[in-house]
């Protein structure tokens, strides 16, 4: 069954045939800073699959990413919250990629308390695992060794050292889990993370919406601003406690907004991909209640993130695409 939501790629990619250039450079802000905007993947099966979003010629990873950066300048890279990133990755990226080309990149998951599969470890890491530890399929960062924990910060930043080097790293997301709640000693650990990853923009997406509720959104926000932290704004389903309000701030130089779709039946979902539990194509008159916002958000940054999360097919880039002529006011609904 289709809806307006949820119409198919067919319908998404006639509704992107107007807009296919729109999003292929950066808009620029009359204050002097730049909106990019992008997608959370470009890799995601639903979206390379045939007919879908890439043309026939772009048959391997590599012709996908130099296709994908011919048309967006900004990607979000979601593999580096399974596995830590490889230099040599990184090293193609650059390669396949526009000089100008960002990089936003999800940080691991033991770097925002989160479990994530022994086995996926480098091998310099996961050998040298204590035996009980050593054991387990899934493992956290209180699981570790101190030492083996600073092991998996530097392996995740030397693993990004080409895209510094070439000016392709964006932001570094640290994605914390709906039970991360305000407190001081999460607080703590936000700080710890972003001396960890000194020298890199660091940006912070809450996933419990107490971090934003009457209570605690003054000193959240302050508490970002205060540490140079960009703060991650959000569209998404709301009434469940990992539901975030749609607050606009911006607590840095750089200004981040990520739509996650706004499909209530699988937020929370269990047993599901990513690209299922975002699956939601946005409206036009959707897209067109945030122009305003995300307007007045790149009038106060130097640059502003714009990223569709919803990556089923090609709804994500038809979404972007909308987006990037909406800012630019050649699109309406």
């Amino acid at each position: 069954m289709t809806t307006t939501t949820d119409p198919g790629p067919d319908v998404a990619a006639e509704r992107a045939t107007d807009v296919d250039s729109a999003a292929a450079a950066p808009l620029e802000v009359d204050k002097g800073g730049h909106i990019r905007i992008g997608t959370a993947s470009w890799t995601d099966p639903t979206m390379t699959a045939a007919g879908v979003f890439y043309p026939g010629s772009a048959a391997n990873a590599e012709d996908r990413l130099q296709y994908y950066a011919s048309t967006f300048p900004l990607v979000e890279v979601d593999a580096t919250y399974y596995a830590l990133p490889s230099a040599s990755t990184a090293e193609l990226w650059v390669e396949r990629t526009p000089p100008d080309f960002t990089f936003d990149i999800k940080a691991h998951a033991l770097m925002t308390g989160q479990g994530t599969e022994t086995k996926r470890l480098p091998k310099t890491i996961r050998t040298a695992l204590p035996e009980p530890v050593a054991e387990k399929s899934r493992i956290y960062a209180k699981d570790l060794p101190p030492d083996l924990l600073d092991a998996v910060w530097e392996a995740f930043r030397d693993g990004l050292e080409p895209l510094r080097e070439a000016g392709q790293l964006g932001s570094i997301l640290l994605q914390y889990p709906r039970w991360f709640f305000p407190s001081s000693e999460n607080r703590a650990t936000i700080e710890g993370a972003v001396e960890r990853l000194d020298g890199l923009a660091c940006a912070v997406e809450f996933r419990n919406g107490s971090w934003l509720n009457e209570k605690n959104a003054e000193r959240t926000l302050r508490f970002l601003t205060d540490n140079g932290i960009a703060f991650v704004m959000v569209d998404e389903p709301q009434g469940f406690k990992s539901s975030v309000p749609p607050v606009t701030a911006v607590t840095s130089d750089l200004a981040i907004v990520r739509f996650h779709g706004r499909n209530a039946e699988t937020w929370e979902a269990k047993g599901i991909t990513p690209a299922e539990r975002f699956r939601y194509l946005y409206t036009r008159d959707e897209l067109e209640e945030w122009a305003p916002r995300i307007r007045e958000v790149a009038s106060n940054a130097k640059d502003t993130h714009v990223l569709m999360n919803n990556c089923y097919a090609n709804y994500g880039t038809t979404n972007a695409r909308e987006m990037a002529a909406i800012l630019a006011g050649e699109l309406s609904s």
